[in-house]
């Protein structure tokens, strides 16, 4: 078979001799079945604009080889692995495209940009086998090899992300660059860091220093879900410094991943009422009596509807946005779901308020608070995002929605106009439950199995091709609050995020028209590498004895999940 990688290249039928996770847009295997072999210390060449992926392949991939992968030794030697950056080389698939090609030579990867060039990269090391995955070399294995191939390959969508939930539980620094090395794995290429809530207030604010102080830290926990009588009495905490938010975007940066912060306003907010009792609503609450919430679900006490607020919050995002730069972060989340009205009704000063804007009532002092930082971001070169509520008031050209309560936010906001990211709680939030029967830890909502999530289609059926350009892709979400550790949010994650990465990855037919039975084989070879990467994932046959939670109540829901 000819592998020139100037031909024109048909799909491949079978993608199971690669075993690739997502698969590739098009790939033809050697049909002689020819193998190119490493030798024991392989060269690498970059080129201009390819040197940070080199960086990467010689340190994430050296380690877990032995190779030092460095340039050729003799002028003119062409290297085993080549990398470059060249915007017309890999066929027009996008900023993230690749064309990878192994033959007699060695391994050729370009990328359209760098982005390109290390999703390819992600490629590369899959090929190398699971144990390219590990961070040192394991011994007495034999010389590493991989099959001639030819691979073209890019996204289907722009965002392609995972919301992680860190104010219920706290991930603390290391577990969210090991999060950033995961998703760079499974070439998902956003991530959402629910950072505020009622139960934590996680990031550094120099002018408000009281939010890590007293906001970062509840007394205790309840255990398990709001209904359950239980109470883990360890108080729980923590927060980034300032400098570990450089360090993580920094990090991102380098895997070609955007962080999306999130500062949840109005509502999820009783955690910094908790360390400025002024943000309250004190002619209603006596505020200075709140803790930091030691609960689960929807909080009554948010903020009131006063320019000392607007004031206050405009000092945070000031903040977040020297820490989270524009070319990582272009959106910033402002939340803006689950606002009770409740104090806001009470409340004088908030009845005055609504009056003196000329609002429509408590639904439109909530759509105020959102307009404010709209305009505000705007003026600043930045993009607002937030959940699918805050399109009740209207929304500024710029702003976009995250679609969580189902399809519905998402399909008026894009008819409108605004650019939605898909994540509705019905298919892909991952803290909803893998399988029906007693053994699933904390059941919550409805069984979303590892099919389930393959089969998610972020576009739904009757969009207008206007208004489906307007989707610039999903994300799985991670809420925390039955998550206590690492090894429980592993679990929940994986493996459906590497269904989540193909859905949204992969040019794949309608859901019910989809392999499933060939993704399945392809996880054979990915649940190898996710044990090399140390991921807590569950078993196919069921959690294994110390990821269950006997007795501990969660809140499974039954049937079907509406489409909505």
């Amino acid at each position: 078979m000819d592998l020139d990688p100037d031909a024109d290249l048909d799909p491949a039928p079978d993608l199971d001799p690669l075993n690739l996770i997502p698969a590739p847009r098009v790939a033809v295997v050697d049909a002689e079945g020819r193998r190119h072999r490493f030798g024991p210390d392989p060269a690498l060449a970059a080129g201009p604009g390819a040197e940070g992926v080199a960086r990467w392949v010689r340190r994430e991939i050296g380690a877990a080889t032995g190779w030092a992968l460095l340039p050729p030794a003799a002028p003119g030697a062409r290297a085993d692995v080549r990398l470059a950056v060249d915007p017309g080389r890999p066929g027009g698939h996008g900023p993230e495209s690749y064309r990878l090609t192994v033959g007699a030579d060695g391994v050729e990867l370009t990328g359209a940009t760098a982005a390109g060039l290390f999703r390819g990269a992600q490629t590369l090391r899959q090929l190398l086998g699971p144990d390219a995955h590990r961070r040192a070399p394991l011994p007495g294995r034999p010389a590493r090899e991989i099959p001639y191939a030819t691979i073209e390959d890019g996204p289907r969508f722009a965002w392609r992300g995972l919301m992680l939930d860190v104010a219920r539980h706290f991930t603390p620094k290391d577990g969210v660059l090991r999060h950033i090395d995961l998703l760079a794995a499974h070439k998902l290429n956003v991530l959402h860091l629910h950072l505020t809530d009622d139960q934590g207030w996680r990031v550094e604010i120099k002018r408000h220093p009281r939010l890590t102080e007293v906001g970062a830290w509840r007394a205790r926990s309840r255990w398990g879900h709001r209904a359950s009588p239980l109470w883990n009495e360890t108080p729980h905490g923590g927060f980034y410094t300032q400098d570990d938010i450089r360090e993580i975007v920094a990090y991102a940066a380098e895997r070609h991943v955007r962080i999306v912060p999130e500062v949840d306003i109005p509502g999820h907010s009783q955690a910094a009422i908790a360390a400025y009792p002024e943000l309250g609503n004190r002619d209603v609450v006596d505020t200075a009596a709140l803790g930091v919430w030691d609960d689960w679900g929807v909080n009554e006490n948010v903020l009131a509807p006063t320019e000392g607020v607007l004031r206050f919050y405009e000092d945070v995002f000031e903040e977040l946005l020297e820490l989270f730069p524009p070319e990582v972060s272009p959106f910033v989340h402002v939340g803006g779901d689950e606002c009770p009205k409740t104090q806001w009704r009470a409340s004088e000063l908030a009845q005055e308020r609504i009056r003196e804007l000329g609002v429509d009532g408590e639904d439109g002092l909530q759509a105020w608070f959102i307009r404010h930082f709209d305009r505000w971001l705007t003026a600043r070169g930045r993009r607002l995002i937030g959940w699918d509520e805050i399109l009740q008031g209207g929304l500024a050209e710029g702003a976009a929605v995250s679609s969580w309560r189902g399809y519905a936010g998402g399909i008026a906001a894009a008819e409108a106009g605004h650019d939605v990211v898909m994540c509705p709680e019905q298919q892909v939030y991952l803290d909803h439950r893998q399988a029906p029967g007693p053994d699933e830890p904390v059941p919550i909502g409805y069984v979303r199995s590892l099919e389930d999530v393959y089969r998610f289609e972020p576009v739904p059926p009757g969009l207008s091709p206007e208004a489906a350009a307007h989707v610039l892709g999903a994300q799985a979400n991670v809420w925390t609050e039955v998550m206590e550790h690492q090894g429980r949010v592993d679990y929940q994650v994986f493996p459906r995020l590497a269904a989540f990465a193909e859905a949204v990855w992969s040019r794949l037919p309608e859901p019910e028209s989809r392999d499933y039975a060939g993704f399945e084989g392809r996880m054979t070879a990915h649940y190898a590498r996710l044990d090399a990467l140390g991921v807590e994932y569950r078993p196919p046959a069921g959690p294994l004895p110390w990821q269950r939670r006997p007795g501990l109540l969660g809140r499974p829901l039954e049937g079907a999940p509406p489409i909505v």
